[in-house]
């Protein structure tokens, strides 16, 4: 099969494969002839298109002709615009068939249980900065503790820069250099850790706390909350500097809204009431070290999978991920609402033109006006920021296929599956409920991944069709690609390959299932993410009104 279409209702077919002018090919009982070349992931159209004819794909609108189209001629960004539907709100008798999940009803995970009722998959402490001006004493922190814990890893890999050193002062010249082969493996054993049952210490460096706004800072008080309330979290270290604006108390307030009853190991230690730098270094080790004892004595147990907070993330997206990667979230997700656990839909940039849907699938009026609520309210931020959801297409999505933001959406919906969306959440809300939620980010891969953990996510899946080398300090992130090539090519960092859709080996159920019990390997301790191996921890606030 060498094209595909989405949805009945669409006029225009994929490229499943690279497609020459002249070439044609058939869809059902309709044969195409192309008038340019299509490269793979591309669209090209199904019928004669007018300049203003709207273009639809997945069986929604996803742009709009800006001049003459031919049958079998390319969509590109110089003939197609962004267009989307304008979503109302309208009554729905929106009913869902779960899939099957008779062989997954009685599994369990292993997992880290917490007195407040939540099971973690991991088991974590925390060194926080409450302003960038501590970022320094936690590098101090993570020099003294690390390594002599037992948690440094050796590198997955090492560059023999001495080799460089030897052939230099021998004479060679740069041309030399550059042909020389530095790269070493080493082994990915881990030393023997003081305390077995905690998986790490993580420090989230940021940049922010004071300057800026105070609403910046605020946000960043929630954030952390979140992160101390997360499941994977045993208690924290916490640095102030004492002047910022993120003071102390904004931070407890934070805790104390999101859970009243939160009572595990926090210290809070301030500068500019200790006696010297390194006697404030000094207190900081103690008190993580201290920490440290208290979060080894939790251990893992059974857990029904209905405890399972999943964030659907993607990033780095191509014209296959909407196919093959996100449609197997999408399966994986109605599978886990139905074990009644929950997962989690973010990057509300790319929900653009998926509205109506899940408006109509929302559980209430409520729900449903609350999520049209912050789109709007979003869109109209972005616009006066001198942007739009019309620019969230990168360089990399338009170059492999997803030529709008609309088309992007569509695809990128397919996370969520085709379950109720129980509750919508605003950033740094929490999970509190089984079933859909979808949570307000940006599309940036990175600031959405660090909400999804802050709002409760415990294990975070990432598509990807272009390979992004990110990951998250607390909750464990899965990368699955959109194509088998992708997955050959970038093994040390993607997990899972749901290219063999593309292939027609697999279906997304099919994938759905195989993540499923992927998932439980990881949840219980038994697998490991290359985003985990790496230690790709990456942590970035939303600045609300500025990122997209």
């Amino acid at each position: 099969m060498s094209v595909l279409k989405v949805h009945p209702a669409d006029n225009v077919l994929v490229a499943l494969q690279d497609l020459a002018a002249g070439q044609s090919v058939r869809w059902a009982d309709e044969s195409h002839t192309l008038v340019t070349p299509v490269s793979s992931k591309h669209k090209f159209a199904t019928r004669n298109l007018r300049a203003g004819d709207v273009v639809t794909m997945y069986g929604v609108v996803i742009g709009q002709a800006t001049q003459p189209i031919s049958r079998g001629e390319v969509l590109t960004t110089f003939n197609v615009k962004h267009a989307a539907s304008a979503p109302v709100l309208r009554s729905s008798n929106f009913e869902w068939t779960p899939p099957r999940v008779d062989a997954w009803q009685n599994r369990v995970f292993m997992g880290y249980p917490r007195a407040d009722g939540k099971v973690g998959v991991a088991n974590y402490w925390l060194v926080i900065p409450l302003v960038f001006c501590e970022n320094r004493n936690i590098e101090r922190v993570r020099e003294a503790l690390v390594e002599k814990l037992g948690y440094h890893r050796p590198r997955h890999y090492g560059l023999n820069v001495d080799k460089l050193v030897a052939k230099y002062k021998s004479g060679a010249d740069a041309r030399t250099l550059l042909e020389e082969d530095i790269l070493v493996h080493d082994s990915d054993e881990s030393a023997a850790r003081l305390f077995p049952h905690v998986d790490g210490i993580k420090f989230l460096i940021h940049d922010g706390g004071c300057g800026g706004t105070r609403q910046d800072s605020d946000a960043l008080c929630a954030l952390l909350a979140g992160y101390l309330n997360n499941a994977n979290v045993a208690g924290a270290t916490v640095l102030s500097l004492g002047c910022q604006n993120a003071q102390v108390k904004i931070l407890e307030d934070a805790i104390q809204r999101i859970n009243p009853h939160f009572d595990k190991p926090l210290y809070i230690i301030g500068q500019q009431e200790s006696a010297s730098e390194p006697a404030f270094v000094a207190d900081a080790v103690r008190k993580t070290f201290a920490g440290l004892v208290h979060a080894n004595g939790c251990q893992r147990a059974p857990a029904p999978l209905a405890k399972l907070k999943v964030g659907l993330e993607c990033g780095g997206s191509d014209g296959f991920s909407g196919i093959s990667a996100n449609p197997t979230l999408g399966y994986f997700s109605d599978m886990l609402t139905a074990l009644r656990g929950s997962p989690v839909l973010s990057e509300f940039p790319e929900l653009n033109g998926v509205e109506q849907d899940l408006v109509d699938r929302s559980v209430s009026t409520v729900v449903a006006e609350k999520f049209l609520h912050l789109m709007k309210t979003y869109a109209t931020r972005a616009k006066q920021a001198g942007s739009g959801f019309d620019m969230n297409p990168s360089p990399g999505n338009i170059k492999d296929g997803l030529i709008t933001d609309a088309m992007k959406s569509a695809g990128a919906a397919k996370k969520g599956g085709t379950s109720p969306v129980v509750e919508v959440l605003d950033y740094t809300e929490q999970v509190t409920q089984p079933g859909l939620h979808l949570l307000c980010t940006p599309g940036n891969d990175v600031e959405s991944t660090t909400a999804l953990a802050a709002s409760g996510c415990t294990l975070i899946l990432f598509t990807t069709g272009l390979g992004t080398p990110t990951g998250n300090p607390v909750a464990p992130t899965i990368k699955v690609s959109s194509n088998t090539r992708l997955f050959e090519r970038m093994r040390d960092i993607i997990d899972f390959d749901a290219g063999t859709i593309i292939t027609g080996v697999d279906t997304p159920e099919t994938k759905g299932q195989q993540l499923m019990d992927y998932v439980v390997e990881v949840a219980s301790g038994r697998a490991v993410p290359h985003a985990v191996r790496l230690q790709q921890d990456d942590f970035i606030p939303w600045k609300r009104g500025i990122s997209l």
